[in-house]
């Protein structure tokens, strides 16, 4: 007969567990202790009395039994007032009540005897359970912290790296999955090289770099590339933020980076990839006066962890900025990051490409062009081509279409450019006429001119980042050099929605804010840093590099005299003046197209470059007209 299995191991598993977490229990049994122990204290005082009202008390024989103390007297009352949870009182002995000889004596007089007594120190609550649940609590707690936070060990964990570690398990990601930086690839190659047969490097005597700088615009996927180098070679990978070093207490960051070199050795051969350098490897001295001697301690150490570990240990050391002409020069020096890698803007083909990487897991429609696409994308980082594919995606999923078609990609470039469209934004007639008016006359001039991006869309319908109107350009491939022509002729499509406006109404709007600064901008440029004005000359006046690895350019440092700074304004002047002036000749001369590009708009909201081509076809342009 077979015998039945006992039940007897899940119920001592059950208290096993149940004892080995006991502390979930003792958290509620502090709390509830104190919270008693304090209720015990509250009623045991009773009432607050003051020592007027506690003497005539005394002697119109209210009061019961008193306890005289070194601070307060405690006692109780012959009866209990209305509404009153106990009969005790506590009067406090603050004053010069400590040293009333009336006292003993009325205490004889109304008190019966035995019913008063004085006490020569604090309370048994005072002085033992109050103390005693304090300490309860606060050893519960620390003790709790504690094994919440790892054990006594952890109590400094803060000076420990906060690195993330990916192992060759936990990672997928490989040069495959890199698309439009095929110069980057064929340069992080040579790393990979090393760390899967570093004897072929070592048997030539040859030394790997022992650092690469990665330097690029956001979003151009050089976090993607230090992965990817991890990736192929199959070694850890520990990756951190240049602002995980930075901490408030002195010392700290050093610790960090000591903490961060002393695990990698342990692991190696295996990468370092640090994010962000600027935030840690700032030039040493440039944050004023004093400077900043957290920071620039945190970089000494960094310096000295380069500088020192063999490079035929196996350890490399990968970072991504955007900001290289901050860094310190003895950070970039031949010997720490000795090699720095461009990871810049994808051309057309680099597109195309990167939106096949993205476009794996998209089902899309059998005639759609990713060539055609990425015409449309120029200026767009892999982040942008990313969120694109991603946008269109959700586009069709919202339309119920099986299949990602040309139409939801060309809405998700605008989506990713300008914002969501809003539909539900009610504008008044004439502010409506006037947004058409403007954007006509952007649409005009760009299509007027010779060497402008060729329109590709017109709407007056307001987008996510506050634009009333926009014409979408879309340049027929890149382009890296510019010429004074095509920087004259792009200051006149910016003003040629505020003349337009001008034209039509005799007023401006400020909707031409944008606009203007961009025109300024433009200007100024070429007068300051181009040298394309003939009163100045082939000067520039520029001491600081642009940035050419911030939207925008970063801030720049510029040295004249207040009479070239005056130049300089009359030049920048004279060229918007002149390019207002043949913007206004050549709205004048195609008045005709302008009023029909604006009633088409009008009426459809939209044009696209097909339509507004019709309309120019049916107007030509006329020099002399008036």
């Amino acid at each position: 007969m077979d015998k039945k299995p006992s039940r007897r191991p899940p119920i001592d598993s059950a208290w096993r567990r149940l004892a080995s977490q006991w502390w979930w229990l003792a958290i509620p049994s502090v709390v509830v202790g104190s919270l008693f122990a304090v209720w015990i204290l509250f009623n045991e005082a009773g009432r607050e009395m003051r020592y007027g009202e506690f003497k005539k008390k005394l002697v119109a024989h209210e009061i019961k039994s008193v306890k005289i103390g070194p601070t307060e007297i405690r006692g109780e009352l012959t009866q209990k007032p209305v509404g009153a949870r106990t009969a005790r009182f506590h009067v406090a002995r603050v004053g010069l009540e400590n040293n009333d000889p009336d006292l003993a004596r009325l205490l004889d007089q109304n008190i019966a005897e035995g019913a008063w007594e004085a006490e020569t120190g604090p309370s048994i609550a005072e002085s033992v359970v109050l103390p005693f649940v304090l300490l309860a609590a606060m050893m519960g707690g620390f003790w709790v912290m504690l094994r919440r936070s790892g054990g006594v060990g952890s109590a400094l964990a803060f000076t420990k790296s906060r690195h993330k570690v990916y192992q060759k398990d936990e990672r997928r990601i490989t040069f495959d999955d890199v698309a439009g930086n095929a110069e980057a690839v064929a340069e992080l190659r040579e790393v990979v090289d090393f760390l899967r047969t570093p004897e072929k490097f070592r048997a030539l005597g040859g030394r790997i770099p022992k650092g690469v700088l990665l330097v690029g615009l956001p979003g151009t996927g050089k976090t993607l590339l230090a992965k990817a180098v991890a990736g192929e070679a199959g070694v850890p990978f520990f990756s951190l933020s240049g602002s995980d070093f930075v901490e408030m207490f002195v010392g700290v960051g050093a610790a960090r980076v000591r903490s961060l070199f002393a695990q990698a050795e342990t692991k190696s051969p295996c990468l370092i990839f640090i994010d962000e350098l600027d935030a840690l490897g700032k030039a040493r001295g440039s944050g004023g006066p004093g400077g900043h001697d957290e920071r620039d301690q945190t970089l000494n150490q960094l310096l000295v962890q380069m500088d020192g570990f063999d490079a035929n240990r196996g350890i490399i050391v990968i970072a991504a900025t955007n900001r290289p002409e901050t860094l310190d020069a003895a950070l970039v020096r031949p010997g720490r990051f000795d090699r720095q890698i461009v990871v810049d803007r994808p051309d057309l083909v680099g597109r195309e490409d990167i939106l096949k990487v993205h476009a794996r897991t998209v089902a899309l429609d059998d005639g759609i062009d990713l060539r055609q696409i990425a015409a449309m994308t120029s200026g767009f980082v892999g982040a942008d081509l990313a969120s694109l594919v991603n946008e269109a995606a959700l586009l069709a999923a919202r339309k119920g279409k099986p299949k990602v078609s040309h139409v939801e990609f060309e809405e998700g470039v605008e989506r990713v450019i300008a914002g969501p469209e809003k539909r539900q934004r009610v504008i008044r007639h004439d502010e409506r006429l006037r947004i058409a008016y403007h954007e006509a006359g952007h649409a005009l001039v760009a299509r007027s001119l010779p060497g402008t991006d060729p329109v590709h869309k017109v709407s007056i319908l307001g987008r996510g980042n506050g634009a009333l109107g926009y014409t979408m350009y879309r340049p027929e491939d890149d382009r890296f050099l510019h010429t004074r022509a095509w920087l004259e002729n792009t200051i006149c499509s910016l003003l040629g929605g505020t003349i337009a406006e001008e034209l039509i109404f005799n007023d401006v709007s400020d909707g031409c804010a944008s606009d203007l600064q961009r025109a300024t901008q433009i200007a100024r440029r070429m007068v300051t840093e181009f040298g394309m004005s003939p009163t100045l000359g082939r000067v520039s006046y520029q001491t600081e590099g642009r940035s050419p690895f911030i939207p925008g350019g970063g801030s720049n440092s510029y040295e004249w005299s207040e009479q070239t700074a005056r130049e300089i304004d009359l030049e920048v002047r004279r060229l918007l003046d002149q390019a207002q002036a043949a913007t206004r000749k050549l709205l004048k001369e195609r008045r005709a197209a302008l009023e029909e590009i604006t009633a088409v708009l009008m009426e459809r909201d939209t044009i696209d470059a097909t339509e507004l081509q019709a309309v120019l076809d049916r107007h030509p342009h006329d020099s002399h007209a008036a």
